[in-house]
């Protein structure tokens, strides 16, 4: 019989140490992994669904940005297109001067007929034209001299009221209150229908 405590004994059965609980068994390469769950399958699917689905709520949302700002670019170049034309037709109207009624006044601004400022009328009767002012001899001896006003008002024999003594713009149709043309108005007219006639300054 065999001293089991001679060396080179047999050990009794169940004396080797069982292994301590919380130990981890590592696997080799040999081992075949593990499965995965249903649970983390379906898991797993879930998220890359969840990724495709944001993805293209992603692209979507930039295609409808890139759409809205593309519109808010031609909204903006419309509106500025209008605008410069507005501005433009707007600057037009205010360069073009409304037409003006022109009376004739003598030196202390008495409304004459329209006659005494025309030039033709002046030289008939012995007068002369000087300065913008025309000169019509007076019965007695002497002259009187006479100009248009340009807007002011008022009637024959009465003070003129308004107005002013300086020539309007070329672009300015001027009339008198008898309906006779002084000047013709609009762009590119330089002169006047009745340019040596006007007595004005």
């Amino acid at each position: 019989m065999t001293d089991q405590n001679t060396p080179g004994g047999n050990e009794p059965p169940g004396s080797q140490e069982p292994p301590k609980r919380g130990s981890i068994r590592r696997q080799d390469e040999s081992t075949t992994p593990r499965e995965p769950s249903l649970a983390e399958q379906r898991a797993r699917r879930k998220a890359e669904e969840d990724a495709r689905k944001q993805a293209i709520a992603d692209r979507e949302a930039a295609e409808v940005a890139d759409r809205k700002a593309g519109t808010k670019r031609k909204v903006l170049i419309g509106s500025g297109v209008t605008v410069g034309i507005v501005g433009l037709v707007a600057a037009w109207y205010a360069a073009v001067p409304e037409d003006v009624e022109a009376v004739c006044a003598d030196n202390s601004e008495t409304i004459a007929d329209d006659r005494n400022c025309d030039e033709d009328y002046v030289r008939s009767q012995g007068g002369y034209s000087s300065g913008g002012f025309l000169f019509l001899p007076l019965p007695g001896g002497g002259y009187n001299q006479y100009r248009y006003n340009y807007g002011g008002t008022g009637t024959v024999g009465g003070k003129v009221s308004g107005g002013s003594y300086d020539k309007p713009s070329s672009r300015a149709g001027v009339t008198t209150k008898s309906g006779k043309s002084v000047q013709r108005g609009g762009f590119g007219v330089s002169g006047s229908s009745d340019s040596g006639k006007s007595g004005g300054s």
